[in-house]
């Protein structure tokens, strides 16, 4: 299981602000490309997002859903991304200080991606996965989503 945490400068809800705005999140996922469709109930648990990803003109629509929504502590959800498969992303969002620590998890959960090993799948999430929490926090920090 890839694992990242990352200090952010802004309170637990300013990240679920941002958790909150669908629309945001290709600015925030680093592979996303664009938005197709937002549920009008996201992000409850069950709703979905419509995106893309990839580079154009390799994009590939998939969707991602919500497993479980505790705001502002706890967010997961199942990302598809076929034909590479799914995986189960954990954010868990922390008060420190003035601030806060957001952990992020991911492991492959369904299809091909789901057989490789994950110790060789480690090194290339945790690497993405930095960029998306630096992503997020620039956001969070920044006041999205409010």
């Amino acid at each position: 299981m890839a694992r990242n945490v990352r200090v952010m400068r802004c309170a637990p809800e300013d990240v679920f602000a941002v958790l909150n705005d669908g629309w945001l999140f290709p600015s925030w996922v680093v592979g996303a490309s664009r938005m197709r469709d937002v549920a009008s109930d996201w992000p409850r648990e069950g709703s979905r997002l419509h995106h893309s990803f990839g580079v154009w003109p390799l994009l590939i629509d998939d969707s991602t859903s919500v497993l479980e929504f505790d705001p502002p502590h706890r967010m997961v959800l199942q990302a598809r991304g076929w034909p590479v498969g799914e995986a189960r992303v954990t954010l868990d969002v922390k008060p420190r200080g003035a601030g806060c620590v957001v952990r992020l998890q991911e492991v492959a959960a369904e299809g091909p991606g789901s057989l490789i090993p994950q110790q060789l799948l480690d090194l290339p999430l945790r690497v993405r996965n930095a960029e998306t929490l630096r992503r997020l926090a620039h956001l969070a920090e920044g006041g999205a989503g409010r």
